[in-house]
């Protein structure tokens, strides 16, 4: 760039008023300017967009410190201020490297089309004389078919019924069990749970003397007790009278 004040590049120019070397006010941009849109109209000079764009950052970053200088105000102005604009010449090159991985992008879609049209699809159809009948669906379909169906589409279906006359259910009372265990108990003394159910058959008599012993305990005529975590549950008969009436119990039925 060649001004009556100064000749070199531009970015020298905004080192040397960046450095106070040089004083803005004696710069004028307008020369700059013409110059460069003189060499963008020479047909010669192929000026890149790297280039192009990056005299427009400088050349605004130019006038907006020579608007701030001719602005009436303090005459010195923060450091840190005059270098604003190099952070947005940053964001810009991102930008730039962000157009050329689009511009990569683009191009390699112009080959996958070019190879694409070097493709022909078939354009002759059947040979003559083949030809090719569809199926009738309605074949075979008459007015009392229809009717039937239909008939049998709108009849109200049998409820399932899951029947049970062939499963025996075995009904254990768990008034039954305290009564039972409270004539046994106090003959046996200390007797784990394990061995007081050695003989049931059933799961569920194995369950009913589990709740038959919890109605006892809370009656307080046993005393529950487990040494261990999953050990044996210990049961001992505390009570002074066997005798319980099947009443005093809540009724359960397995």
């Amino acid at each position: 760039m060649t001004t009556p004040s100064f000749t070199g590049p531009i970015e020298l120019l905004l080192q040397l008023i960046s450095t106070r070397e040089k004083d803005i006010l004696d710069v004028p941009l307008g020369p700059i300017v013409d110059e460069f849109v003189y060499a963008l109209r020479d047909a010669a000079n192929v000026v890149g967009v790297e280039e192009l764009s990056e005299f427009l950052l400088v050349a605004a970053i130019l006038l907006e410190m020579k608007s701030h200088a001719l602005l009436p105000g303090k005459a010195e102005s923060d450091p840190d201020e005059e270098f604003i604009g190099w952070e947005e010449r940053d964001v810009l090159l991102a930008r730039l490297l962000e157009l050329r991985t689009y511009s990569g992008a683009s191009d390699s879609f112009i080959a996958l089309f070019e190879r694409a049209a070097r493709s022909y699809p078939r354009l002759a159809g059947l040979n003559e004389g083949f030809d090719v009948t569809p199926p009738d669906l309605l074949q075979g379909v008459t007015p009392e078919s229809l009717a039937l169906a239909y008939l049998k589409g709108i009849e109200e279906k049998p409820v399932p019924v899951v029947r049970l006359h062939h499963v025996t259910v075995d009904a254990v009372t768990v008034a039954e069990t305290v009564a039972s265990l409270a004539q046994r108990l106090p003959t046996l003394g200390r007797i784990t749970f394990r061995d007081l159910v050695i003989g049931l058959d059933t799961r569920i008599e194995i369950i009913v003397h589990f709740l038959a012993l919890l109605e006892l305990c809370k009656l307080g005529r046993i005393d529950l007790g487990q040494g261990d975590t999953f050990g044996e549950v210990n049961i001992e008969w505390v009570g002074d009278d066997s005798r319980l009436e099947i009443g005093m119990v809540d009724t359960y039925e397995g």
